[in-house]
């Protein structure tokens, strides 16, 4: 061999070497899960934001779909901490409290459940002992991929069991932890002489209210008419098209929606976003009942009884292919953020934006004991020493304990 041959053969090694070294690289699944481009993560606030999480005590937990991004918002002793982990579109968040778990459904083709548990920071194998900084951050520990005919949207817990919409089928699906997917529910509306339409999206079928069982449970959806124009089409009429189906009868509990998203189930009411109008509110007698607009496609909500009682809603931008989905909106002027609403009121009391996000889609919380969000921050230098430590010697944090700050 010659000594160029030799010299392309070394380089050529060298860069393989060099590959798949970044924490993120791995926990992220692709190659470029550690470029981040740092304008969509820039933020501004309106109001109290941050003595809002402090005073809730909660780490808020958002996915950003087109921009492959979950991130995580806290108040830790008083400063404000953002972090961020990189997943290939997610989309359904849902935190399971009781076991200090977070789901995470990402929606490329083949779709993924990705499971995160809140570690306690590097052990002393790490030969740096246990950096505090890193104590409560959300590390992938599971990851399930299912076929993308799923189309998997929402998550939720039903029954202490993980459920999902999957969007591409018209159906709820059960998810087990072995990777296994069952069909649980689907509406009336889907079934025919020759069995149930599972073949394609006909519905959009794209939320979960979760109550204690299937049947307790309710679901929203763009239509409850199967059609030759299907909700993905252009042409599809949207305008007060979308229902929320109850899960005892399969049947619309209430219409007029327009593509409705995030629906929840609260203290015996369903909340809804409201997303081609921009707004959020409630279903009272049969008939969507509107609590505020929001300047964006509203979608992404959790409600949180600690404190005054606050609803956490996203906003996003209307992608440009998608405007006719959006009748209601100012659509040039959308924005992409979170903001508060006080329940009992229904008025906006703080908000974070992204001037230069996109899309929001899920919103869920841990309490800050118990998680401080993901190991890559936001505006605080993270030596890559920490986070190898880190990735290194992880131990896992027991359900329901509150480390140390």
């Amino acid at each position: 061999m010659t000594a160029r041959q030799t010299s392309k053969r070394d380089a050529l090694w060298a860069r393989h070497d060099a590959r798949w070294r970044a924490p993120a690289q791995i926990v992220g699944f692709w190659e470029s899960a550690s470029h981040v481009d740092r304008d969509i993560l820039r933020h501004r606030t309106v109001g109290p934001w941050w003595d809002l999480l402090a005073e809730l005590g909660i780490t808020l937990l958002v996915t950003r779909e087109y921009e492959h991004l979950a991130v995580a918002m806290c108040a830790q002793e008083g400063r404000p901490l953002v972090s961020y982990l990189r997943l290939p579109h997610p989309s359904g968040l849902v935190a399971d409290r009781a076991r200090d778990r977070v789901f995470v459904a990402c929606t490329r083709n083949p779709n993924q459940i990705v499971t995160l548990h809140p570690v306690d920071g590097p052990t002393a194998l790490s030969g740096r002992g246990h950096d505090l900084r890193m104590t409560r951050k959300l590390i992938p520990i599971r990851a399930a991929f299912l076929p993308g005919s799923l189309y998997l949207h929402d998550l939720a817990l039903v029954g202490g069991k993980l459920h999902a919409n999957a969007v591409g089928q018209n159906a709820v699906v059960r998810l087990g932890e072995d990777g296994s997917c069952e069909r649980v529910w689907w509406p009336r509306c889907i079934e025919t002489e020759e069995g149930p339409a599972f073949d394609r999206n006909h519905l959009q079928l794209n939320s979960i209210a979760a109550g204690r069982t299937i049947a307790s449970s309710f679901f929203s959806s763009s239509t409850d008419r199967v059609s030759r124009l299907r909700p993905g089409h252009r042409r599809f009429p949207v305008d007060g098209r979308g229902v929320i189906f109850s899960g005892r009868t399969g049947e619309p509990v209430c219409r007029g929606l327009t593509r409705p998203h995030s629906a929840r189930l609260h203290k015996g009411r369903i909340w809804v976003a409201n997303s081609g109008y921009g707004e959020l509110g409630v279903v009272r007698d049969g008939r969507f009942d509107p609590a505020l607009t929001l300047p964006g496609w509203t979608r992404g909500l959790c409600l949180v009884d600690r404190g005054p009682g606050i609803a956490f809603v996203g906003t996003s931008r209307v992608i440009p292919r998608f405007r006719q989905y959006a009748p209601g909106l100012d659509v040039d002027g959308s924005v992409c953020g979170v903001h508060a609403v006080d329940i009992s009121s229904g008025r906006s009391v703080a908000a974070l934006v992204w001037p230069e996000g996109n899309q929001t889609f899920a919103i869920d919380w841990l309490p800050t004991g118990r998680s401080t969000g993901f190991p890559f921050e936001v505006g605080r230098r993270s030596p890559e020493r920490r986070l190898r430590s880190l990735f290194y010697s992880f131990r896992l944090a027991a359900p329901g304990k509150e480390s140390c700050p």
